[in-house]
């Protein structure tokens, strides 16, 4: 109990210093290789092992300077409490443009169970967030002299806060969460050179597994929304899993849909047309014993892109400390 109030303290000292944040880590599909914990602070600890998860995700194989993120995340209990903590570490790197973070995550978890079959859980958490930020101007000039260009790598660190809400019911569940509740300090511009200081992303997240009595299968349906405050964009993904357990663990795939609501003019020949962001990732997986791998590729559905490459990504994950399986649910987020 004192180890949650110290906790506590020391979360609500760290917000009340901080004034400004960062756009943060980006927003994928790598939450769904059991990696909830990404995008919901809540999640920390949630589950009955302490869980590593290391991330790669490549675009556009080919292409110089292509987007590449790397994630490197850990949560799990604090001992037998109803306290969960985490942490996440990340490199983004977009052309000239790059940003390495650090959160930090406290989350507590409210049992509401009567008895070992009917889960029924109440989670809240949240995070802190530090980013560097950067752009490499150093090879801008190569071409000649511009005023408005430094030619130098400029920088700068802004805070991040995200918090959430988790509920989970025998093999239901159900997030929402806040991202970037502080104003940033205008490192962030559009197009018209006009600075966003409201970068507040909100995340509603839906699922059940499904599962026959003495079969080897389940199936997990889910959808994602996420909404931008400021510019007022938003997406959904729609995401459908199956499992199959087996004598060393268990394996699983899946696909993935994600469909923007807002589209982009293009000049198509004969005229002005329209589309809208569409990705499909399909997903491979494998929990063998403690150990964790899953492949996930992105190819996007549009008549227009940048290339007909997609993006790859592969997850490497490490349960340690597992406890003995509390619920009688289907539910791998939690057993």
């Amino acid at each position: 109990m004192k180890l949650e109030k110290f906790c506590l303290l020391i979360l609500v000292i760290l917000f009340a210093k901080l004034s400004i944040a960062q756009e943060g880590l980006p927003i994928y599909s790598d939450y769904l290789t059991d990696n909830y914990y990404l995008i919901h602070p809540s999640m920390a600890g949630v589950g009955n092992a302490n869980k590593i998860r290391l991330t790669t995700r490549q675009q556009w194989f080919g292409q110089n300077e292509a987007p590449k993120l790397t994630t490197l995340s850990i949560n799990g209990r604090v001992g037998y409490s109803n306290s969960g903590i985490g942490g996440i570490i990340y490199s983004d790197k977009n052309g000239f443009h790059s940003q390495n973070g650090v959160y930090l995550t406290y989350a507590h978890h409210l049992m509401f169970s009567r008895n070992p079959i009917d889960l029924n859980m109440f989670s809240f958490g949240l995070s802190a967030g530090v980013i560097q930020y950067k752009l490499d101007e150093t090879s801008f000039l190569s071409q000649g002299f511009d005023p408005i260009i430094g030619g130098i790598e400029q920088s700068a660190t802004n805070f991040n806060v995200d918090f959430g809400f988790s509920y989970h019911f025998i093999n239901f569940y159900a997030h929402a969460t806040v991202k970037n509740l502080l104003d940033n300090d205008g490192i962030n511009f559009n197009e018209q050179g006009l600075s966003y200081s409201n970068l507040r992303t909100y995340l509603f997240s839906v699922g059940n597994v499904f599962h026959k009595i003495n079969s080897e299968w389940s199936f997990e349906p889910s959808l994602m929304y996420v909404y931008r405050d400021a510019t007022q964009e938003s997406f959904l993904d729609t995401n459908f899993k199956a499992y199959k357990k087996m004598d060393f663990g268990k394996v699983w795939g899946g696909i993935s849909y994600r469909r923007s609501f807002d589209g982009a003019q293009f000049l198509d020949g004969s005229g002005v047309n329209s589309q809208k962001l569409q990705y499909f990732t399909p997903i491979i997986g494998v929990d063998y014993k403690e150990f964790v791998f899953a492949y996930t590729y992105s190819y996007q559905a549009n008549s227009v892109v940048f290339t007909n490459g997609g993006f790859h990504q592969l997850t490497l994950g490490y349960n340690f400390g597992v406890k003995r399986e509390k619920w009688d649910c289907e539910c791998p987020s939690i057993n």
